[in-house]
Formats: structure tokens, C-alpha cells, sequence
């Protein structure tokens, strides 16, 4: 995907770099497949904020993206690829050999015409869901199960992918878009190849407005609130929480850099043998 660049004939112009939408093929996506989907504006179901900075924002429809491939040992053929407002990621709609049309990601490459299929045993090509027991060494895979049948909860987003790199005692070792190694069950379903829209990383909107277009609302920095709203608010100019030194904290209290939130004792560390940061040797 190739993106647009702009003259700078106004400010907003200068730094802007938009996707060309070059691999699109198909506008308007089908209706059998997309649901209404309600904005929250960060409040809970008793209307409380949980969530700051969200609001506003382009209507947009859910698409019922298929991330578990449920269909097994169909063929079916690419027939478009989609713009989805939901996720970074391009959506492919395949049609299968009985008529039925179904939303997969779209990864890297995948052209329309061709023939994507998942099963036990089908060949590991570009786009093709297979068991990671099937898939060969140094295969790049994404949309990975972390439980059998669950549907592909990691690597989906787009330009990532994972690689696998062994398998050992019913379990495969995938390096993950991190750098964290993991063991996975053999039997969870992975896609070949890369997510698609690879340079969506390096878009610049140009522009405020055209973060609210998508829902988000101005984040204020805490340093420059008044005390009563924020505990790093107040103090004569820029000071660090009212005028002494102040380690940067949440509008509650907690230790904004640094501090360690995960579970000490989580029951899925035993899955990770290497983390994405390696605690450093003394």
C-alpha cells in the first residue's frame, strides 16, 4: 500500500501522509455481514466515565469478521477487499463453494481470485488456516488461537505478524510482534503471512480534526490542570506537581512509569519463556 504525500501549500498539508487505498476493490461492504454498533463514550453501563478521551466521532458498522475460520476443509474464493473503520487492518470477503460469504483479515499480498482455505491439512500458502503442529519452521503466521477454537486473538492488526519458530511437546514456541516467546498448543489455528496495510504505521493525519472523525477527543496533559483536578496540576509555571519534584502519576494516584501492574503469580506466565524485555544481568 502506497500513501499519499501532499504539498505543503497550508499547514496542515505540510506533515500529512494519508493511505492511498490502492488494494481497495470494493466500496461498500455486504449487508448481510455487518451489524449496528453503539458508542459508549467511555461510560459504563451505569453511565459513569471509564474511559477518558472518547467521543464523537463517524458512525460506523461493525463487520463480522470470521477470526476462527470455522468453515474447515471449504475452499473458498477472494471476491473483494474491504476498508474496515473497526481495525487498522484491510478485510477480505471470500465466498465459498456452497454461496456463503464470509470476512477474514486480509493479509499482506492476497489478490482477489484467489483461493484461501482452512483445514488440518491443507497447504501452507498465503492466507490458508492450518493447526501450528502443520505449519513449517520460520513461517511468518497471524490471527493465532492462544486456545483451541477460541478464534485468533494475537497478530491481528495490521503490518504485524509472528514467526514459529519450534515445537516441542505438544506445544509450538512463536515469537510474537513483541519479541516475547511463547508456547502455544499445537492444535491452535494460525494464518500465513503478514496483515495487510503494512505502512498504516506511518500515517499522519495532518490535522485535529481528523482525530475527532475518529472518535477521539482531546487528552490534556495533567502538569498543566489546577491542583484540585489533577495531583501534578498547580505550581508557578512548569513545575512537577505543585512546585516540589513529582513522579508522574494517574489523575488517582498511581505511578504513571514504572510501576509493574501485571499479576505477580498469573497463571499464564508458564507459557512465556522469554519476555519482551529481558530483565537485565547484574
Amino acid at each position: 500500500m502506497a500513501l499519499k504525500e501532499f504539498r505543503p501549500l497550508t499547514p496542515t498539508l505540510r506533515f500529512k501522509s494519508l493511505p492511498g487505498f490502492d488494494e481497495i476493490t470494493k466500496s461498500r461492504p455486504e449487508r448481510r455481514l455487518i451489524e449496528p454498533k453503539k458508542r459508549t463514550g467511555g461510560r459504563n453501563n451505569y453511565g459513569r466515565l471509564t474511559s477518558r478521551h472518547i467521543g464523537g466521532g463517524h458512525k460506523q458498522k461493525y463487520r463480522k469478521v470470521d477470526f476462527r475460520r470455522s468453515k474447515r476443509g471449504a475452499p473458498a474464493e477472494v471476491i473483494g477487499i474491504e476498508y474496515d473503520p473497526n481495525r487498522s487492518a484491510r478485510i477480505a470477503l471470500i465466498k465459498y463453494t456452497d454461496g456463503e460469504l464470509s470476512y477474514i483479515l486480509a493479509p499482506s499480498g492476497l489478490q482477489v481470485g484467489a483461493t484461501v482455505v482452512a483445514g488440518d491439512d491443507v497447504a501452507p500458502e498465503l492466507g490458508n488456516a492450518l493447526p501450528l503442529r502443520a505449519i513449517p519452521l520460520g513461517a511468518n503466521i497471524h490471527n493465532i488461537e492462544l486456545t483451541p477454537g477460541r478464534g485468533g486473538q494475537v497478530a491481528r492488526s495490521a503490518g504485524q505478524q509472528a514467526t514459529l519458530t519450534a515445537l516441542e511437546a505438544g506445544y509450538a514456541l512463536v515469537k510474537m510482534p513483541s519479541g516475547e516467546i511463547r508456547r502455544i498448543h499445537e492444535n491452535c489455528f494460525a494464518t500465513i503471512g503478514q496483515v495487510g496495510n503494512v505502512d498504516h504505521m506511518n500515517v499522519s493525519s495532518g490535522k485535529a480534526g481528523r482525530t475527532r472523525w475518529q472518535g477521539r477527543r482531546p487528552h490534556v496533559r495533567g502538569m498543566v490542570m489546577n491542583p484540585i483536578d489533577h495531583p501534578m496540576g498547580g505550581g508557578q509555571g512548569k513545575s512537577k506537581g505543585g512546585g516540589g519534584r513529582h513522579h508522574p502519576v494517574s489523575p488517582w494516584g498511581q505511578l504513571a512509569k514504572g510501576y509493574k501492574t501485571r499479576v505477580k503469580h498469573k497463571p499464564s506466565d508458564r507459557f512465556i519463556l522469554e519476555r519482551r524485555r529481558a530483565k537485565k544481568k547484574m
